[in-house]
């Protein structure tokens, strides 16, 4: 049987199986609050603009431009018994921060098919073929745009500067394929380089490349086995790292009513490849692992004898003893390292404590680097965001650093800024969102990444509390204009 003609048998059996998925779900029912759904994850239930926001301290000036932060925030309540935290409804938040001040906060949904229906509105424009999907995931500005992303074949979104949806958008027409959350720059040349899937293929994913103008120039296909969820990757200047681990496509989970379908598959082989950048996957070098699971790597770069390191947060497993999110009963933030000539991955923990969203000075992507910084979090049960600390690891003396915001007050993800473009690695700012359930607000907090420990140098505060999300990144003015 040809390939096209397989391929055509499992799109029609899988999009069969959603319609059987969905009446399932209608009929399953659950006794307890949903984690995702209740606590610090409760969905916001308007989109605010406000401006002249509260600041305590002293806001950097050299901060011009808006912070932006995307996340799951479910418009219409949905079904508690099969409900992920991974497909609620996309929303973004963002904070413009101009000469010193706070000049407005904005929240917006993405226009899914299902939040225009919701909210009465048209429908989006969005390419030939490509569904408008829920995108809930990371949000960057590329090519002078700014772009809501997500995993598993959803085209990115188009936002304008005011974080309204303009469009579904395939990079002009060039994406053949699927796209990713997680793209990594080239510091070098501009590019985007991502590893992409699509759910309802399972033997291929692709090394897709965007070029600095925002092109796509690439999109080289990469064997695989079982539809392996394939969140992020890592580049150095002459590879891309391809995380192929344990975590895949389930169609039991697909007919038993479950929007995400992917579970722990003990049978799936861990490993991770080299693929050479303008390579094809005959020239792909695998390294077998320990069976875990990683989400995000922080950097990785290569040594003088021919060896690629890459840094990254594993979890001993996932998506295996319930369903609710992410579980284990062990993350650590590890250093692995794939030598010339080895078979396995060399892994040594870092740091054995619960952790996640990694993240550095992406001046540094491909090369050799300093620090990455993690928000604490809970290996084991669901919540992931239960922990006050912020990590600050030091790869060169082996320490770590501690912020704690205090009892009640929980962070997510922080990015650096850097001071100025040729400043060190540590001299400039770390900007993220936390949660005071306290009293129910959040402040966008500004670090002092070379005074870690010190208290925040600025806060903005935000009235109401912004639900721990995903990913977002600091876009500097007419980044994206």
């Amino acid at each position: 049987m040809s390939s096209k003609v397989e391929k055509l048998i499992r799109s029609s059996i899988t999009a069969g199986a959603r319609g059987v998925a969905r009446a399932a779900n209608a009929v399953r029912t659950r006794g307890d609050a949903h984690p995702y759904l209740s606590g610090i994850h409760t969905p916001l239930t308007a989109e605010h603009t406000l401006t002249d926001l509260p600041v305590t301290g002293c806001l950097p000036p050299a901060l011009d431009g808006r912070y932006l932060r995307i996340g799951p925030n479910p418009l219409v309540a949905p079904n508690p018994a099969t409900h992920h935290w991974f497909v609620g409804d996309g929303m973004v938040h963002g904070i413009r921060l101009h000469d010193g001040r706070a000049t407005w906060y904005r929240n917006r949904w993405i226009h899914s098919d299902a939040v225009s229906t919701a909210l009465g509105e048209t429908a989006v424009p969005a390419p030939p073929g490509r569904e408008r999907g829920v995108v809930n995931t990371n949000v960057i500005a590329h090519a002078g745009r700014t772009w809501a992303l997500v995993e598993a074949g959803t085209a990115p979104v188009l936002l304008d500067d005011n974080l309204e949806t303009q469009r579904y958008d395939d990079f002009a027409g060039g994406l053949a394929g699927p796209y990713s959350a997680h793209p990594h720059r080239d510091p070098a040349n501009g590019e985007l380089h991502a590893i992409c899937y699509r759910g309802d293929v399972q033997d291929t994913v692709w090394h897709t490349v965007v070029d600095a103008a925002g092109r796509v120039v690439r999109e080289e296909p990469i064997t695989v086995t079982d539809g392996p969820c394939i969140h992020d990757c890592a580049i150095t200047p002459r590879y891309v790292i391809v995380l192929d681990l344990p975590v895949t496509f389930s169609m039991a989970l697909l007919l038993a009513g479950h929007p995400f379908p992917y579970r722990w598959n003990p049978e799936h082989p861990a490993r991770v490849g080299l693929l050479p950048r303008t390579g094809t996957a005959a020239d792909m070098r695998w390294y077998a692992v320990d069976p875990c699971f990683v989400f995000h790597p922080a950097n990785a770069f290569e040594r003088a004898d021919g060896s690629v390191v890459v840094d990254v947060v594993a979890h001993d497993r996932m998506f295996d003893d319930h369903y609710d999110g992410p579980d284990g009963s062990r993350m650590s933030f590890e250093r692995w390292t794939l030598a010339p000539g080895a078979a396995a991955v060399a892994r040594e923990i870092v740091d054995n404590e619960g952790q996640e969203f990694p993240r550095y000075d992406e001046r540094r992507t491909g090369s050799p680097y300093r620090y990455a910084y993690c928000m604490a979090a809970a290996a084991a049960g669901p919540g992931l965001v239960t922990d006050t600390r912020l990590f600050r690891h030091d790869l060169e003396r082996g320490e770590r650093a501690v912020h704690d915001f205090g009892p009640g007050r929980h962070p997510g993800e922080f990015v650096f800024v850097p001071r100025s473009a040729d400043a060190a690695e540590d001299d400039g700012w770390l900007l993220g969102l936390v949660v005071d359930m306290n009293d129910d607000t959040t402040a966008l907090t500004v670090l002092d990444a070379a005074d870690f420990t010190a208290p925040p140098l600025a806060t903005v505060t935000l009235p109401h509390r912004v639900p721990p999300g995903f990913h977002g990144n600091w876009i500097a003015a007419g980044a994206s204009a």
